[in-house]
């Protein structure tokens, strides 16, 4: 007698087995059917393969190119084979920002792209916000308004205020909640951060 989970339910020949198995190669196909053509090579990479290859990201200025498997996140890359531990790994579900770098000037969560798909593209991490005794205007916001307590979200935090910035020169406090709400602080210095972005911002209504 056959187990109760493998009874037809659509005729002969066909179990819920059959079944799950077939979605299962039907989510993936669709996966890459509607695959963005940039991201379309890696995501079929990722799928077919699972052994290190080399991958050259571009990342605050520099050239790097790693030998790593596809599955590795740009996360992982900047943080354990780049040393860029700048952005934090926190939440792993892209939903915090504490992993926030510029993507082709674009706030991105590191943790939820691959390696692999960041090829030709301009990654910038929190680093490239110093240059010796020179730092970003957002940094030294943050400081003077208190954008930070145990400081772990900071980082994800600036690199977010910088896009944003970059994008809206003009911002309002409206502009600015909504504009940084992909970021949360556990500590709460959401007030800190406004302040410093509404300083920062030209022209914006205050």
């Amino acid at each position: 007698m056959r187990h109760p989970e493998e009874q037809t339910r659509s005729g002969p020949g066909f179990s819920r087995r059959d079944f799950l198995k077939g979605s299962s190669a039907a989510v993936a196909a669709t996966a890459l059917a509607t695959a963005p053509a940039e991201t379309e090579a890696a995501t079929a990479a990722n799928v077919t393969s699972s052994q290190a290859a080399n991958v050259t990201l571009y990342v605050n200025g520099q050239e790097h190119t790693l030998k790593i498997e596809p599955r590795v996140t740009l996360l992982d890359a900047l943080r354990n084979d780049l040393n860029l531990t700048g952005c934090k790994e926190v939440c792993d579900t892209t939903t915090c920002g504490a992993c926030t770098v510029l993507l082709d000037g674009k706030a991105t969560y590191a943790c939820s792209r691959l390696a692999i798909e960041c090829q030709g593209k301009e990654v910038r991490t929190v680093e490239s916000l110093r240059d010796g005794d020179q730092v970003d205007e957002v940094i030294t916001g943050f400081v003077e308004h208190d954008g930070m307590q145990c400081g772990f979200c900071t980082p994800g935090f600036v690199m977010a205020t910088r896009a944003f910035l970059d994008q809206n020169p003009k911002a309002t406090l409206d502009d600015i909640k909504s504009g940084l709400g992909g970021n949360i602080c556990r500590c709460g210095t959401y007030d800190g951060v406004a302040k410093c972005a509404m300083e920062l911002a030209k022209g914006g209504d205050r």
